[in-house]
């Protein structure tokens, strides 16, 4: 398995030595080939998917976030699995006060710092065409009903002449 050392992840994800070593210490993005284990002289390797994880908790702080929402929505993905499966595959959204987690099917959003609550998710473009749809539909269905009764007042219209005639 290849690594990566402190040195090389700084590099590759615009972290300081100081973060990598902060968030080892509070384990919050540890190396997953090496660590430290407290001892001198002892040199982190991380994983590539460890350089992914970096970035994006980098963003997320670099974007305002404390390091607790952070560190929750993390861990929630941790736990829920999504972290097992291609990390590439997961999709973040925040308004500055939340994190998102995006299904991976998109149809739905869960709150990564309540447990993975499902928040509400609208897809506004399928909104538009179920309203353009049902508009289709209401004029085609205002024209019939127009149609009928212009031949209805033609009947009526008709019966009227015979019988005056």
């Amino acid at each position: 398995m290849e690594g990566f050392t402190a040195a090389q992840a700084c590099r590759l994800t615009s972290c300081t030595p100081h973060q990598l070593r902060y968030w080892d210490k509070v384990a919050l993005i540890e190396p997953s080939i090496q660590t430290t284990d407290g001892r001198p002289g002892r040199r982190r390797i991380y994983s590539f998917r460890d350089l992914v994880g970096l970035r994006v908790v980098k963003s997320l702080l670099d974007n305002g976030l404390s390091i607790q929402r952070v560190r929750r929505a993390w861990d929630y993905l941790r736990r829920t699995g999504d972290m097992d499966g291609h990390l590439a595959d997961v999709k973040l959204v925040t308004d500055g006060q939340s994190i998102f987690a995006v299904a991976h099917d998109e149809t739905e959003l869960l709150d990564a710092l309540r447990q993975g609550q499902l928040a509400f998710f609208v897809k506004i473009d399928e909104i538009a065409q179920n309203v353009e749809d049902d508009v289709t539909k209401f004029e085609l269905d205002r024209a019939n009903f127009r149609e009928m009764l212009r031949l209805v007042e033609d009947d009526v219209l008709a019966e009227a002449e015979e019988a005056s005639g």
